[in-house]
C-alpha cells in the first residue's frame, strides 16, 4: 500500500533551519512537527500545511509525495 511521505527534513537541510524555529514560525510544537517531519504523523491541519508552505516559500506537493 502506498504511503505519503514528509520530505520536511530535506527543507530543514537545505535552509539550515533548527526544527525548534520553524515550529515556533508556524505555530506549533517542536515535538508535532518533529512527528509530522519522521513521517509518524496521522494527519495535519490545513492551517499547518499552510503556514509550513508559507514559511518555506513551497507548495504542498514539494514537502509531501505517495510512495
Amino acid at each position: 500500500m502506498a504511503e505519503i511521505v514528509c520530505h520536511l527534513d530535506r527543507f530543514l537541510e537545505e535552509r539550515d533551519i533548527k526544527v525548534k524555529d520553524l515550529a515556533d514560525a508556524v505555530g506549533i510544537t517542536p515535538v508535532n512537527l518533529s512527528v509530522l517531519k519522521n513521517n509518524r504523523a496521522k494527519a495535519v491541519r490545513f492551517s499547518t500545511l499552510v503556514a509550513l508552505c508559507e514559511e518555506l516559500g513551497c507548495q504542498p506537493g514539494d514537502l509531501f509525495t505517495v510512495e
